[in-house]
């Protein structure tokens, strides 16, 4: 078992987390026709925002309550007030999706309050729906915020249902997915005849595609009205520890049973998966997903021999941090350090001595003598700096294109993963050579392979 640290450090230097706003604002951006909204200063929304368009290079629809020095001392009231009418009346939402920051939970404004005598005062606005999470960012992190907002999004729009609808289930995805990992998971439940309802879905509204129409809400994700029909499905799957909390309020609204599936990565984690959509179907594995996973044995064979016995740091969210250190030590690498940002069950458990909540000074101080760094694109001028391989995982990454689409769930994204990893240590073979067995004097890494292989 690995010991849990936090450091107790003046100042964050080279930060590894955002906050909880930002990791709530993402999750309202996977809600078809939504707005979100930042109660806090415009400084507040302005940082997230600029994070969010240099990772997904799109347009970002998010707002702001603009918080002044004079209303924050005088309560936010006419602020959210005067946000929840204009943005109804400019952009029409479906759903307008309102978070705290640390400016306006100091000062302690009742949110829910002000929601409700705003309804009681403009009867016009009951034809949008209107949620709020309380996300201070001066406590937890990216991770957290996802989950709160999730969780106030089922709170507010799950109905219970009479009757359950066949073969549809929940989804309800972690921060860590992108939106083609989203889309991966989708193309296999749907494979075994379900019908999954995900909740937030930022593959349908941040997967980087052209539209005709335009909208200055969020354009796809999850309707009203497929939320308002989760409690008509037959199983939820919360995808990573931080959907534990999410389901269990989906549970105990709508009394539909669920599995959490802590990763999707790595072949173990997936194969789980698998067996959890056969026991809920009642189907077979199809081909596919057993050829699929007969590549990526070969693809693991092939890539351990690069990838055994390496040392590689991570820094990353808690659930991401798991799901890449246990698929790479699957291979026989060595997690020689480990930072993340908030606390987790799963901290514990990860492959190595010690996992510290703290920041890329921390990481970079441990990574000394390492062969691989894998973190944000943050990251990089540690690696620089220590001369190490570095490979980008999370988020933000706005130094490489197509985010969005990144892959590393199933069979098909571990294998894509693993032989990236692999590639990594091809690029660099006067740097790191396989580890897990002595190289010939005078051989390269790849002849040792091919004759290993």
């Amino acid at each position: 078992m690995a010991i849990v640290k936090t450091p107790f450090k003046a100042a964050a230097v080279n930060p590894l987390k955002m906050s909880q706003p930002l990791g709530a604002s993402y999750a309202f951006l996977g809600m078809n026709h939504c707005m979100p909204v930042m109660h806090g200063s415009q400084g507040c929304t302005s940082f997230g925002l600029v994070l969010l368009v240099r990772h997904f290079r799109e347009a970002i629809p998010l707002q702001t309550t603009a918080m002044n020095e004079a209303t924050t001392i005088m309560g936010g009231y006419d602020n959210v007030e005067k946000a929840i009418l204009n943005i109804r009346s400019r952009a029409k939402p479906d759903l307008i999706a309102i978070c705290s920051t640390g400016l306006t939970e100091t000062k302690g404004d009742d949110v829910d309050g002000y929601l409700k005598l705003i309804r009681e005062r403009h009867p016009e606005v009951n034809d949008t729906a209107l949620v709020y999470v309380s996300t201070p960012d001066y406590v937890g992190a990216f991770q957290d915020g996802w989950s709160k907002g999730v969780t106030a999004l089922l709170g507010a729009l799950a109905e219970p249902a009479g009757r359950p609808a066949r073969g549809q289930v929940n989804v309800l995805p972690g921060c860590h997915l992108t939106p083609g990992d989203i889309n991966e998971i989708r193309e296999m439940i749907e494979a075994f005849g379900l019908r999954p309802i995900f909740l937030p879905d930022v593959s349908g509204s941040l997967d980087g595609h052209m539209s005709d129409d335009f909208s200055p809400t969020t354009l796809g994700g999850t309707t009203l009205v497929e939320a308002r029909s989760m409690g008509a499905s037959i199983h939820t799957f919360a995808l990573g520890e931080q959907m534990r909390p999410c389901a269990q309020v989906l549970h105990d609204k709508t009394d539909v049973p669920f599995t959490v599936l802590q990763r999707l990565t790595g072949l173990a984690g997936v194969d789980e998966f698998i067996t959890e959509l056969m026991r809920v179907s009642g189907a077979a594995v199809p081909h596919k997903y057993k050829r699929q996973r007969s590549q990526l044995q070969d693809a693991m064979l092939d890539a351990h021999f690069f990838i055994g016995g390496k040392r590689i740091v991570i820094g990353a969210e808690p659930d991401l941090l798991w799901a890449l250190a246990m698929s790479l030590t699957e291979l026989g690498a060595r997690i020689s350090a480990a930072i993340t940002t908030t606390h987790s069950p799963l901290l514990e458990l990860v492959p190595t001595e010690e996992v510290l909540i703290g920041d890329l000074e921390d990481l970079e101080q441990r990574a000394a003598g390492c062969d691989l760094m894998i973190t944000h694109s943050h990251g990089r001028q540690a690696a620089e700096r220590l001369k190490i391989p570095f490979h980008r995982a999370g988020m933000p990454l706005f130094d490489r294109l197509g985010a969005g689409h990144r892959l590393t769930v199933g069979y098909r994204g571990t294998r894509e993963f693993l032989c990236e990893i692999g590639n990594v240590f091809l690029a660099h073979p006067h740097e790191s050579t396989p580890a897990s067995w002595p190289l010939p004097e005078g051989s390269h890494a790849d002849d040792a392979a091919l004759a290993g292989h």
